[in-house]
């Protein structure tokens, strides 16, 4: 146990922040296992919406999130869909300036 006053006040915040994420893990892992059970894409979305929060607290890696999010993307998709990229947007061409006359 610490015996510094600062260091008693740290680990007790340390323990009310442990339970706080503790929570927000066991709804995140709930959410994705209701969302694999049920494939419905609002149980997806909620599922992804609590990834997403948990990444913004830090609570999750950014990249462990973006797999997470991929895997739950997948069982959302339909059979027939291969692919969630949008067809890409044609380019206009850009406009041809015709070149100043120099000043003399």
């Amino acid at each position: 146990m610490p015996v510094i006053k600062s260091a008693i006040k740290k680990l007790r915040k340390d323990r009310k922040r442990e339970k706080q994420n503790d929570a927000i893990r066991a709804s995140i892992k709930s959410a994705i296992s209701r969302a694999k059970k049920d494939k419905k894409p609002e149980s997806v979305r909620d599922a992804i919406v609590l990834v997403d929060k948990a990444t913004k607290k830090n609570i999750l890696h950014k990249n462990k999130a973006s797999r997470v999010k991929s895997s739950l993307t997948k069982i959302a998709l339909p059979k027939g869909k291969a692919s969630t990229k949008a067809p890409a947007a044609k380019k206009t061409p850009a406009k041809k300036t015709t070149p100043t006359k120099a000043k003399k």
